[in-house]
């Protein structure tokens, strides 16, 4: 069983920048991909940026890439979101996942609780 534990999230103003960090535990991390997902009120949750658990792959949405960077700490068992140039439309609950396929989807069934993210304009 995979545990992951999200934060940093918070309220910013349009324009800002967050870093956001997932901690993951229970299973060993460099066995998998990771990546973010994030889930607006009333929409689906979607795929934000992955990377490949040896950090030389990443792989983002067309809505954040320029904006977003995704990276990995093997050795503290993180994968951080920088976060720059947020927009209102970036507000919502940030979770990680283990990530698998192309283009990548959830590996895990269970998430952790998520991190606010709020964009104000």
């Amino acid at each position: 069983q995979v545990q992951l534990e999200e934060s940093g999230g918070g309220l910013v103003q349009d324009g800002g920048s967050l870093r956001l960090s997932c901690v993951t535990s229970g299973r060993t991390f460099g066995h998998f991909n990771m990546g973010w997902f994030r889930q607006a009120p009333g929409k689906e949750r979607e795929f934000v940026a992955s990377i490949t658990r040896s950090g030389g792959t990443t792989y983002y949405a067309d809505s954040v890439r320029g904006r977003f960077t995704i990276s990995i700490d093997n050795a503290k068992n993180t994968v951080y979101l920088q976060m720059n140039s947020l927009k209102p439309e970036d507000t919502a609950v940030y979770h990680c996942n283990g990530v698998v396929g192309s283009p990548p989807m959830s590996l895990f069934s269970s998430w952790g609780q998520g991190t606010q993210v709020t964009v104000s304009s």
